[in-house]
């Protein structure tokens, strides 16, 4: 045994990227990169959807008179407006989605789902629906409850505004 010199070794830096918010969301990543990947081949292999496609006929189904702007499908569903053209002119390709002109303004069209889209969506929901619940068939009432309120709470946090992000002023950046 070595007697004690005196010496005080410094202490390690703890380096930015070891920041605990930045492996927890790197986790979040790793979540639904994994959750879309299963649950995307599921839906892909019952239902002939891809999970973009299920999510497009889903949130055109649930918006205001069951029909939205191209540009605000786009939105929810993170893709670019060549990402929405494409993925729509395949849906309307199926007979799942219509494009419906604007009554009061001819540069903007909707996407409504056609008879044959509500129930491919109402097949493909209840395969994700039975999907979902094996994932989460771990979890109590009170875990997704907390689960939801998280992710209501994250959403609302203004990052999904679709506007110049706030985030890293003040920062001197990269």
């Amino acid at each position: 045994c070595q007697p004690l010199t005196g010496k005080v070794l410094p202490m390690p830096t703890m380096s930015a990227a070891d920041d605990a918010l930045i492996s927890t969301f790197g986790r979040l990543v790793e979540a639904q990169s994994a959750l879309g990947r299963q649950l995307g081949r599921s839906l892909e292999q019952e239902c002939g959807l891809s999970h973009s496609a299920f999510e497009a006929l889903l949130r055109i189904s649930r918006s205001d008179g069951g029909q939205i702007t191209m540009s605000a499908l786009a939105q929810q569903v993170a893709l670019t407006s060549g990402g929405i053209t494409r993925l729509l002119d395949r849906l309307i390709a199926a007979d799942y989605v219509t494009r419906v002109p604007c009554a009061t303004d001819r540069r903007v069209q909707y996407a409504a789902l056609t008879a044959t889209g509500k129930g491919k969506l109402e097949h493909a929901s209840g395969v994700h629906a039975r999907n979902l619940r094996q994932v989460f068939d771990g979890f109590s009432k009170g875990d997704l409850e907390i689960f939801d309120h998280l992710l209501d709470k994250l959403r609302g946090s203004g990052l999904d505004d679709g506007g110049p992000s706030d985030l890293g002023h003040g920062a001197r950046g990269c």
